[in-house]
């Protein structure tokens, strides 16, 4: 069976439904998924596409697109959440760093939690802290080690290397060469994982 290669940025609103259920999906139906942070923000503004920005009837309609999809999937979020965030860059940093040290999926979930769920903006305080110690990681540590040159240069490379395979938006899964983009086409994806 293929992996599924789940390429996604702390930041993008429509990930959360995708992060808060992912893990139990994949394990259901016993598929490998790799996550993959990258900076969606500088995606967007090198592909001049800020889907958001001075648009709130389009905004108006996200919030209650999620709304309802999060319902449907059991979900609880506050909304709207705090968006776009200041720390998205910071955010991703983190979540490589953690993907490198395997706590990274565990990071991204709780991170998203209490952003969605009570309203704290990830990648700043209380949120990113918080969610570092519900995970047993130590911020102190995590943040000296994530704002190194090394981490910096890590998601800049994954950028680049989404912008390479066609990625343009979050949550994208790519199954192999074929590309899905949107919490809506992750079913797809896994369908599509299952039978090639």
């Amino acid at each position: 069976m293929t992996p599924i290669d789940f390429w996604f940025s702390i930041g993008s609103t429509y990930s959360y439904l995708t992060v808060m259920r992912l893990p139990q999906l994949a394990d259901a139906k016993g598929i490998e998924v790799r996550w993959h942070p990258f900076n969606v923000r500088h995606v967007m503004v090198a592909q001049n596409n800020i889907p958001f920005k001075d648009k709130p009837e389009k905004t108006a309609y996200m919030w209650r697109d999620i709304a309802r999809r999060a319902e449907g999937y059991g979900l609880s979020p506050k909304l709207p959440a705090p968006y776009p965030l200041a720390g998205l860059v910071l955010a991703n940093e983190v979540a490589e760093l953690g993907m490198r040290e395997g706590w990274g999926i565990d990071y991204t979930r709780a991170t998203y939690r209490r952003w969605f769920e009570q309203g704290e903006p990830a990648g700043e305080a209380p949120n990113l802290p918080e969610s570092l110690r519900e995970i047993g990681q130590d911020p102190e540590r995590v943040m000296e080690r994530a704002g190194s040159e090394e981490i910096v240069q890590a998601l800049a490379s994954a950028t680049a290397d989404a912008m390479t395979l066609g990625v343009f938006g979050s949550p994208s899964f790519l199954v192999g060469h074929e590309l899905f983009w949107g919490d809506d086409r992750l079913e797809d994806a896994i369908a599509w994982a299952m039978s090639h």
